[in-house]
């Protein structure tokens, strides 16, 4: 594996999953080499297969918040590529809790786990994935690839990070799941590409209402997501080459199409804009 590539696995914001849309958040970073899976929203393990990359290429398995639309498939994900042959390692990397996940994820499969390790000789899982809980700062993850986490506004959730990656000469920013936060302009300053989260307001209340949510639900949405023109003003601030919209809310409403996200984001960005889709390719030139 030679490009350096961003797989968009899952774009959708929330954990709903419903008949014809999108699936929550996962995305596939191929940077000098390596095979780096960002966050882990339900599908994507048959997402992943149908990229090409198999489950015994994972290198590493970045979580940005604990939000269940960012960590629910983390342990069937590992745990399918362990009953599939996996014995190489895999270095999972998330927040304060993600150990607690992994552990209590493992016990919950004790009787098939003890019966794959007695019956078929699986090597202990154990022995093969280590879990790391990061903070903001530098990351000591991967040989060849620079890694640094920001801490950014996703509230009631406070160890929620953007990422950065930088090998080889390029740049990929993640935003996680964040409100309009001025600091990430900064972080993300000369990235080749910026995958940043993006909501667009006139749907809220048309999102609540079908979703039988209510004012705490609609609350929660504008404090704690980007309006996508305010993800325009981040790209320009930060003068990346390619910005890319994610994790959008809502993305399976029919008044909307890909035009109205376009619109908003060049409010405030002229440079050149993707709208995320499940199973896009994005080139990391």
């Amino acid at each position: 594996m030679e490009e350096n590539r961003i797989v968009l696995l899952g774009v959708k914001g929330g954990p709903a999953v419903r008949p014809g849309s999108p699936l929550p958040t996962a995305s596939l970073l191929q940077l000098a080499g390596k095979n780096i899976v960002i966050d882990c929203g339900i599908g994507v393990t048959r997402s992943l297969v149908e990229t090409g990359v198999t489950l015994l290429e994972i290198d590493a398995i970045f979580i940005t918040h604990l939000h269940s639309d960012h960590l629910l498939e983390l342990g069937p994900l590992i745990y399918t590529a362990w009953t599939t042959g996996l014995k190489r390692p895999i270095q999972v990397f998330g927040p304060a809790g993600t150990k607690a996940y992994w552990e209590a994820f493992l016990t919950s499969m004790s009787f098939d786990y003890a019966i794959r390790i007695e019956d078929e000789g699986r090597i202990p899982l154990n022995e093969i994935v280590r879990v790391s809980e990061f903070v903001e700062g530098p990351i000591s993850a991967l040989e060849g690839i620079d890694v640094a986490a920001l801490r950014v506004c996703h509230p009631p959730v406070t160890d929620t990070f953007a990422l950065r990656f930088d090998a080889a000469g390029r740049s990929v920013v993640f935003s996680a799941d964040t409100c309009y936060f001025e600091p990430l302009a900064a972080f993300a300053s000369g990235a080749d590409v910026l995958v940043h989260e993006a909501m667009l307001t006139d749907g809220i209340d048309a999102l609540v209402e079908r979703t039988n949510g209510g004012a705490r639900l609609r609350n929660h949405l504008l404090a704690s997501h980007t309006p996508a023109s305010d993800v325009g003003r981040i790209a320009t601030q930060a003068r990346v080459k390619h910005l890319v919209l994610n994790h959008l809310v809502p993305i399976d409403d029919p008044a909307f199409t890909t035009a109205d996200w376009q619109a908003e984001a060049a409010r405030h960005w002229n440079g050149r804009t993707t709208i995320g889709a499940d199973g896009l390719v994005i080139p990391v030139e």
